[in-house]
């Protein structure tokens, strides 16, 4: 099945680059509010998903970002973000993903996160690896947070919630080398499964932005915890030693 899911995610991002960097051919609109945004790439590429998903798995269930739920009958859930980081995508910036997760039985067994402006293709299958372009990744070996790069993002609601990760941001930032806000949940947690980032945190995400990129991020030996359970999918991960000394702070 990685191999169907793999070619399914380039068949969405062949899709999503004809509007890439075309702003005559973008329309977008508000969700929530300024912030929260979608284009219709973003609903093109869940058309080719979903799909896809109905003529060869009519029972299985789905939950994607932009349409919910669609009920199923059968064990297996389809987890899609047909774009995560619609911002960056919208602005002409290529660190967006098209993010593909397939569980059975609750269980994440597929995970692929498709880079298409990058041209990175992440992928791992339970139990088999983690992978980009075909060759094995794992989590960085540093241990030292002070010679970290560290990620992070900030909720849509950060203008009327502040609640809004900026506390976190105060404790964390004089302890580590540096720190990205790369604007995709998706790419943050496969970075840091490649090691190209030693960990991550962020507030209130949801199922879709996460559900393939923490499957990758195991399989390459990372960590992630949930350290709040009152605001959406609030995460940190990591390396194992990165992860343990951000969750103490993130805890602190």
């Amino acid at each position: 099945m990685i191999e169907e899911i793999i070619a399914l995610a380039h068949e969405a991002g062949d899709a999503a680059m004809t509007y890439f960097r075309h702003h005559q051919k973008m329309q977008v609109a508000n969700k929530l509010n300024d912030s929260d945004i979608v284009t219709n790439a973003d609903k093109e590429c869940e058309r080719i998903i979903k799909e896809h998903i109905r003529a060869n798995y009519p029972l299985h269930a789905i939950l994607s970002e932009e349409s919910g739920v669609t009920d199923g009958t059968a064990d297996w859930r389809w987890v899609i973000d047909p774009i995560d980081g619609t911002n960056n995508f919208f602005a002409g910036i290529p660190l967006w993903a098209i993010s593909i997760g397939v569980e059975h039985h609750g269980e994440r067994k597929y995970g692929v996160v498709y880079l298409p402006a990058a041209n990175e293709m992440f992928y791992a299958v339970r139990g088999k690896g983690a992978f980009l372009n075909g060759n094995p990744i794992h989590v960085s070996t540093e241990d030292n947070l002070s010679r970290s790069l560290i990620s992070t993002g900030f909720p849509v609601d950060k203008d009327t919630n502040p609640d809004n990760n900026m506390d976190n941001l105060s404790k964390i930032l004089p302890h580590v080398r540096d720190i990205r806000r790369l604007g995709s949940a998706a790419t943050d947690i496969c970075y840091v499964a490649a090691g190209f980032l030693d960990g991550y945190w962020e507030l209130n995400l949801h199922e879709w932005d996460v559900n393939a990129a923490l499957l990758i991020l195991e399989e390459a030996g990372g960590k992630w915890t949930r350290f709040r359970e009152d605001r959406g999918i609030s995460l940190v991960c990591g390396s194992p030693a990165i992860h343990d000394r951000l969750y103490a702070l993130l805890k602190s």
